[in-house]
């Protein structure tokens, strides 16, 4: 099994950074591997500057002219970029969109169980599209949808926020909701009871000294 030669920084095929001897243009603006300019000189020099300290030339703005350079080591600097970028999807939070439908002529008990639904879809940070499905002559009394959809969004109060005002679209009134100011504060973390500190035991009284009776 051949042994890998120590310095071979090669990127994998799939990687279109130009770096080393994959950078064919005549001269570059060199950045040092202290973050300094070094200044405009031949790609050649550039590369030798690189190689006498063990590092890598890397174009980093292709679109300049002439194009920007930097020496340093590339296998490392990849490395950071792609733990950078798991970080950055890692704290990324994915929105979903649920839908809830409502009737006009929707019961207490069937709205109580769907203003549920929309609060629980709330508190696991996803926004919430209301739909209001008019039937037959329904649809010539919209101000019914607008009342369920106004009366929903003042229930739920600090939890919503009205993303998107009620509007007609055919038989369908759709509102859109999002997760409001008291789903956004950190929750505070509970402070732990202080331990109940035990009774002192009382002292006994001190016996009170007689009076001296005057001579």
């Amino acid at each position: 099994m051949p042994v890998p030669k120590r310095f071979d920084r090669r990127p994998p095929e799939r990687d279109q950074t130009r770096i080393n001897e994959r950078i064919r243009v005549p001269e570059v603006r060199l950045i040092g591997d202290d973050g300094n300019q070094v200044g405009v000189i031949k790609t050649a020099e550039a590369l030798s500057y690189a190689q006498e300290r063990n590092l890598d030339l890397v174009e980093v703005a292709a679109d300049a002219r002439p194009p920007v350079c930097r020496v340093l080591d590339y296998s490392k600097y990849k490395y950071e970029q792609e733990q950078k970028l798991k970080q950055a999807r890692k704290h990324q939070q994915s929105i979903n969109v649920r839908e809830i439908k409502f009737r006009p002529k929707i019961a207490q008990h069937d709205y109580d169980t769907k203003k549920g639904h929309v609060e629980r879809f709330l508190r696991e940070r996803d926004k919430v599209k209301i739909t209001i499905m008019f039937r037959g002559r329904e649809v010539t009394h919209p101000e019914r949808g607008t009342m369920i959809l106004e009366r929903l969004a003042e229930d739920l109060g600090d939890l919503a926020i009205v993303e998107q005002r009620p509007i007609q679209d055919g038989r369908n009134m759709t509102m859109l909701l999002g997760p409001g100011k008291l789903l956004s504060q950190p929750e505070q973390p509970e402070q732990p009871e202080q331990p109940e500190q035990p009774e002192q035991p009382e002292q006994p009284e001190q016996p009170e000294q007689a009076e001296t009776a005057a001579g």
